[in-house]
Order: structure tokens, then sequence, then C-alpha cells
């Protein structure tokens, strides 16, 4: 039995054109393609996809994927899951803590009584990026942005959620086709990745281009936007370039 495309994308959550994406930089072939192009899947690339979806969520990029996954056998994709299943379960229990911790709150408060702070803050972790961030872009610009967070609205989060992967696999394309930074197409995608900073921060002409920089310059970025192709991390700095000096001076 196969699902077409728009089956897959309906009951996954991933768009048409990211299993398109995923279909071009090689971790996720359909099993065959109809006589009018259309895409089937079958149960293995099902479970194929719940894979690249779980590694996702765990942080890896596509490229670090791509060998995750052709590394492993019939008994390492059990293994895997597994270790998927355990690392699901540890941020299951940590949330669970993290609701206790409310719920205790709330019993304290209603009775008016004090808390010791190590109960307050039972099962919060520290940011690890909190202090690098505060360095790099200042209190003020940290707090504002979370300050702005509290504000969103449901489509605002899931904007912030979607949206730079949304700008990144349709830049991939563009990129590969040889189109121009300066190409409306390129800077369509370019405006949507600047809307979606903004709910985060109003970054100047300036800021703009050093985010795009700093994309280029770090390796946590450079892996979680292009997953192993630089020149992609390049292209959306040069795009970038572009549109700060055409829209943001």
């Amino acid at each position: 039995m196969g699902w077409s495309i728009a089956d897959v994308a309906r009951t996954s959550g991933v768009t048409s054109r990211t299993l398109r994406h995923y279909d071009a930089v090689g971790v996720l072939a359909p099993a065959w393609v109809a006589a009018d192009g259309r895409r089937y899947y079958e149960q293995a690339e099902l479970l194929r996809l719940q894979q690249i979806l779980l590694l996702r969520r765990l942080g890896l990029g596509l490229a670090d994927i791509a060998r995750v996954l052709e590394r492993q056998s019939a008994a390492g994709t059990v293994d895997a899951l597994r270790r998927h299943r355990d690392r699901l379960i540890e941020e299951r229990r940590r949330l669970d803590q993290l609701v206790g911790t409310v719920e205790t709150t709330i019993t304290e408060l209603e009775k008016g009584a004090e808390m010791a702070p190590e109960k307050i803050f039972k099962g919060f972790e520290r940011n690890p990026y909190d202090a690098e961030a505060r360095q790099r872009w200042g209190d003020e610009a940290v707090d504002g942005a979370q300050q702005r967070m509290q504000g969103w609205s449901s489509d605002d989060a899931e904007r912030a959620r979607t949206g730079y992967a949304a700008v990144h696999e349709g830049l991939a394309p563009l990129l590969a086709a040889g189109v121009d930074v300066n190409d409306e197409r390129v800077q369509r995608l370019v405006d949507e990745h600047h809307r979606v900073t903004c709910l985060f921060w109003t970054p100047t002409q300036e800021s703009y281009r050093g985010l795009g920089q700093t994309y280029v310059e770090d390796e946590r970025f450079r892996e979680n936007i292009g997953g192993g192709n630089d020149a992609l991390v390049r292209y959306l700095r040069d795009a970038m370039a572009v549109y700060a000096d055409n829209r943001l001076g």
C-alpha cells in the first residue's frame, strides 16, 4: 500500500515542499513515482521519516541525519529508536518535574506560605546559551526577546517554530539552480526570514548583516542552517546583505 505525498504531509505535519527537499538531499526518497510524477510512500519510508523527525527534534542537521541513517541496519534502526525513546522519556520526566514545581508553588501561594529558593526553582535548568547570548547581544536585547516571546499569539509561536526552516528549504533549490541572491524569489524568502527574526528582536541594517555573517562564522549556525551545505549558509548571508541594503537602509 502506498500513501501519496499529500497524505504523508497531512498525517506527519511535514509540508510537501519539505518532503521533496528531503528527497533532493538524499535522506528520504519516495517508494515509487507514478507516471504522472506523483510521489508515493510505503511503510518503510514512513518509518524513516519518523526517524528523521526524531533526529531533527534532537538537534541534528540533515547531513548528520543522512550519515546516521546510512549506517543503520534493521537492527540498528531499532536500537536508534530505543535511544530516541529514552531521550523522550527523560524529557517527559523533566517536564513532569516542572509541572510538579508549578503545582507546589500554586499550593504554597494559596496557603500564604513562603517557599525556599530551591523549591521555587526545582527542575529548572540553566539555559547554556543564555550567558553567551547576553555577552554577544547584551542584556537588553536578550530580555527584550524574552518579553516579546511572552506576548506571542499561537500563530506567532508556530511561525517562530517553522519559519526559519521553511526559508532554508526554500532557498536550497534556488541555490542549486544558480539563482542570484538579488532575484525576487530569493528576496521574498529573506523577507520572511526578517519577519521571523522580528518576532524576537528588530534588527537594524548593520545588525541584520552581522547576523548573516554570524551564521557563516559560527559552526552551530552553519550546521543547523545548512546541515553540511555551507554554500547554502553563505547564500543566505549574501541574500540577507542585499535585503539589508535595499530594505533596511
